[in-house]
C-alpha cells in the first residue's frame, strides 16, 4: 500500500505517493527526474548518491524515501543560481576535480554540506568529510584543492 510522501527538493514542495520500500534516491531520480544524484554502489560506499536531508550529507541510496517525509532535501540541480554555478561547482571546474562526472555530484553535495557547517575546514578535515566518497578518474587532491578554493571563494562571498 502506497504512502503520502510531502517532501521539499531544491525550494519546491513535492506531494505523492510511494511504496513503504522505496528509497530517497529512485524518488529524485525516478519520480521527480533529478537525475544528478547518482546511484552506485547501494551500500554507502562510493557516495555517489549523496544529498542534503536538512542540512546533513546523507547517502540517498540508504534512506527510505518515507524517512524525508517533511524534511528538506538539496541534490545537485539545487545548487547552481540559473546560470550562475555555486562557487564549490565552479571551483570543481577550475581544478580539474572530476573527469567521466559520475562521482561529482556527490562530492560536491559532501562539500557543501561540509563548508555550511565549517566554513574554513583544514585539509584533514576535507580529507575525513570526504572519506567513503570514491572517484575512480581523478586525483584525489585536486578534489581538496577545489574545496579549499570553494571555501576561500565563499568566505569572499560574505565580506
Amino acid at each position: 500500500m502506497k504512502r503520502e510522501l510531502k517532501i521539499t527538493v531544491n525550494g519546491d514542495l513535492y506531494e505523492l505517493y510511494v511504496d513503504p520500500g522505496m528509497l530517497l534516491v529512485e524518488v529524485l531520480r525516478d519520480r521527480l527526474g533529478l537525475t544528478g544524484t547518482k546511484r552506485g554502489c547501494n551500500s554507502m560506499s562510493c557516495g555517489v548518491c549523496t544529498v542534503i536531508l536538512d542540512g546533513k550529507a546523507v547517502k540517498s541510496c540508504t534512506i527510505l524515501a518515507l524517512q524525508a517525509n517533511g524534511k528538506n532535501v538539496t541534490t545537485i540541480e539545487g545548487m547552481a543560481n540559473g546560470s550562475k554555478l555555486h562557487p564549490i561547482q565552479q571551483s570543481f571546474i577550475d581544478h580539474w576535480a572530476f573527469q567521466c562526472g559520475f562521482c561529482t555530484s556527490g562530492q560536491i553535495m559532501a562539500a557543501k554540506a561540509l563548508l555550511d557547517e565549517n566554513p574554513n575546514p583544514t585539509r584533514e578535515e576535507i580529507k575525513h568529510t570526504m572519506n567513503g566518497h570514491l572517484c575512480r578518474c581523478t586525483g584525489y587532491n585536486m578534489i581538496i584543492e577545489a574545496i579549499l578554493d570553494a571555501a576561500n571563494r565563499l568566505q569572499e562571498e560574505v565580506k
